[in-house]
């Protein structure tokens, strides 16, 4: 038996989801298909992408795929396009793609600094400026902006990433005053350390794993499952009146 929610709400509505072919963004996918929602999603990850539309086409849910890099703004504009003509104007967008290469403060370069802050901020407010005009029109809407608890806890090794990030608050604030006299909530959601694929292989062993437990205070393994479920909540129109807020979903670690 399915011990988590159903929300009506999100039954037929039209879902944009950046990032969705892998970790938080295919978990994303999966957890708004299951409520029957109809998603679109983007990812430079074509083959995964079209793998995971294929697995949810097959399941009976509405999916559909778009290969694309959120750092080509026109492209991914043009993306978000395509799926309103497939689904019907957005009225949920995750700003999910991001990427957390590790990196040293005084080897960066003028491009590669462009080139993160694109990956990990521009996107977000360039996919806002693209569905707000269909919210706007439909008198609702539901914004998800991805944080990240590293600058609260001073991460080393990743000092652009960070600075992204924490401007996803400054942004979430600043969007929802300009957008909720149209009826849109824009929410930002912070996760923890998230035991995805990637950051099992590249960053986290069982020692650091032991370490994040000992950080948190409820002592086990966040799953992306763990941020989809809080993304459908600030979907759906059970928080209908929470908006401009930043959610921890961490464990219990960063206290800012």
């Amino acid at each position: 038996m399915n011990r988590f929610a159903t929300y009506p709400s999100l039954k037929d509505c039209p879902v944009i989801i950046s990032g969705g072919a892998s970790g938080i963004g295919e978990a994303m996918v999966r957890a708004f298909a299951e409520q029957g929602a109809k998603v679109g999603f983007v990812d430079i990850a074509i083959e995964a992408g079209e793998a995971l539309a294929a697995e949810l086409h097959a399941a009976g849910r509405t999916v559909h795929f778009i290969p694309c890099d959120v750092t080509d703004i026109p492209a991914y504009q043009a993306a978000i396009a395509q799926c309103a003509n497939r689904h019907g104007d957005t009225l949920v967008l995750v700003n999910n793609a991001a990427h957390d290469q590790r990196h040293h403060w005084n080897e960066v370069t003028p491009e590669e600094w462009d080139q993160r802050m694109g990956v990990n901020l521009k996107h977000a407010f360039f996919a806002i400026q693209a569905v707000a005009p269909g919210m706007a029109k439909a008198g609702r809407g539901s914004i998800i902006n991805y944080g990240s608890i590293s600058w609260m806890i001073m991460t080393p090794g990743i000092p652009v990433y960070e600075t992204a990030k924490a401007a996803i608050h400054g942004l979430t604030r600043a969007m929802a005053r300009e957008l909720g006299q149209s009826g849109i909530r824009v929410n930002s959601l912070v996760p923890g350390a998230v035991m995805t694929k990637r950051q099992l292989e590249l960053w986290i062993s069982a020692a650091d794993l032991a370490d994040i437990k000992q950080q948190q205070a409820i002592p086990e393994a966040l799953s992306p499952e763990d941020c989809a479920r809080m993304a459908l909540f600030l979907a759906a129109d059970d928080s209908a009146m929470i908006t401009g807020q930043h959610f921890l979903v961490d464990g219990g670690w960063a206290n800012i």
